[in-house]
Formats: structure tokens, sequence, C-alpha cells
């Protein structure tokens, strides 16, 4: 399954035992308009994200950032200490897209950097910072 979302707060290096996780958070908006009326309202839900395949990752998965999203959709539902239900979406990253970078500091702002996040089957190319003639770069 893919989902798109914004990154909420800079990815995080984890251990899990002896395995290290990258685990991150997405805001995914929708939008629909209210039967009857000629307003529209939005939902977001927030995802737990955790990838497994690759710590390198973790330099572009930023806060801010737009990604597109494969791998698989699960629950966490855990009783508190206040003894209330709880419950959370989380998804199995298995590829991770940069749609949109995060916004950076301009110290970065002429630095070319290119990237290859390697995971499972597939592969994905980052890359950032502009073009021979000093123009931004659109993606």
């Amino acid at each position: 399954m893919e989902i798109t979302g914004r990154v909420t707060a800079d990815a995080a290096v984890r251990r899990a035992g002896e395995k290290e996780v990258l685990s991150f958070s997405i805001a995914v908006n929708d939008r629909y308009k209210v039967a009857g009326s000629s307003e529209y309202k939005e939902v977001t839900t927030f995802i737990n994200c955790s990838y497994w395949l690759s710590m390198k990752a973790a330099q572009w998965v930023k806060k801010g950032a737009v990604v597109l999203l494969n791998g698989r959709l699960g629950m966490h539902v855990y009783i508190n200490s206040e003894g209330n239900p709880i419950g959370s979406i989380d998804f199995h990253v298995n590829a991770i897209n940069i749609i949109a970078f995060a916004k950076r500091g301009s110290d970065k702002a002429d630095k070319e950097k290119t990237e290859s996040v390697q995971g499972g089957n597939s592969r994905t190319a980052v890359k950032e910072g502009k073009d021979k003639a000093g123009e931004d770069v659109p993606f």
C-alpha cells in the first residue's frame, strides 16, 4: 500500500534489540464535502512509521518533508496507566520516496547531495541542490 504525508518531526534512529529502526511520524490530510452543505471538512490522521532497511534515510526524513511511503499498515492498541484504551496507526515502511524536501538552512543551499536509500527490492534516489547554471532544481 502507498501513503503520502508530511513528516511531523525529524526521524530518529532507535535500537530494538540488536537491530536499528528509523522511526518517524507523518500527517495525512483528507478533505471532503459535508453532505447537504457547501462546506468542506478537513481531517488529519497521524501515522507512526518504522523503516528497518537503511538508517541513511534519516538525513532526508526531516520535519516538513513530504514523503510517499510503500509498506503495510498495522494498528497498536493498549491500555494506558490511567486505564484508558489507546490506539495508534502504524506503517511498516518498505520504500521511502521524498516528494518535497524539508526547508533547509541557507548554509547548505549551494551544496549538491545525492544519496541512495536501498532496501529490499526497491531503490530510491534522492537529489537536492542547484543545477550547473546556479538555478534551483525543482525537485
